[in-house]
């Protein structure tokens, strides 16, 4: 293996947007950086399946409608 291609890992602190924080390994920054996320697991509708709506009510009803027919019987 090569000796001078691979990055320093060294240990941060992670803070979430509630506060919460975490120390783990990384290549981000210096060894005891601190790392303030913006977005995170806990709140990001991403992640917590929150309010984002998929189509709005008329789509749906329209593809529902024009659609109607197909499937198995």
């Amino acid at each position: 293996m090569k000796s001078e291609i691979h990055p320093e890992y060294h240990w941060i602190t992670v803070t979430m947007t509630d506060g919460t924080s975490y120390k783990t390994r990384s290549t981000w920054g210096k060894e005891g950086d601190e790392l303030k996320l913006d977005i995170d697991p806990t709140g990001h509708p991403a992640w917590t399946g929150g309010t984002g709506k998929l189509m709005a009510s008329g789509q749906l009803d329209r593809f529902n409608k024009r659609f109607a027919g197909f499937g198995l019987k």
